[in-house]
């Protein structure tokens, strides 16, 4: 994984912690937390999204955020377990996957394709 897509996770874990405090924060300081993760999260996607496809990379992160929110939701803050929200994220997650696996491919068949032209 290169950096970017690493922007990419560390975006969409932070995406979780402030979606729940947009739901759950009730004082300043987590008010704080929220904004300081909203802000660091986009920062990150705006460093990834230079290099990226943007469709593929937002796909991911809110891949990550959703299937992350819904499962801190049942584990932190105890909604009820739900078996089809269990299945339709592992169906979510499973599109994330396959446009990143494609991406990848994709990338590597330009990289082969430039360093080709410069040979010539």
């Amino acid at each position: 994984m290169n950096l970017n897509w690493s922007f990419v996770l560390l975006a969409g874990i932070l995406e979780v912690f402030w979606v729940s405090g947009l739901k759950h924060a009730t004082n300043t300081f987590e008010w704080g937390i929220t904004i300081g993760a909203i802000a660091v999260s986009f920062f990150l996607l705006t460093l990834a999204s230079k290099k990226l496809p943007i469709g593929t990379l937002y796909a991911v992160f809110a891949g990550i955020g959703t299937a992350g929110t819904v499962l801190a939701e049942m584990l932190v803050f105890g909604e009820p377990f739900n078996l089809m929200k269990i299945v339709l994220i592992g169906t979510l997650l499973c599109g994330v996957i396959g446009l990143k696996v494609l991406n990848s491919k994709e990338e590597k068949a330009v990289s082969e394709f430039e360093a080709q032209e410069v040979v010539v």
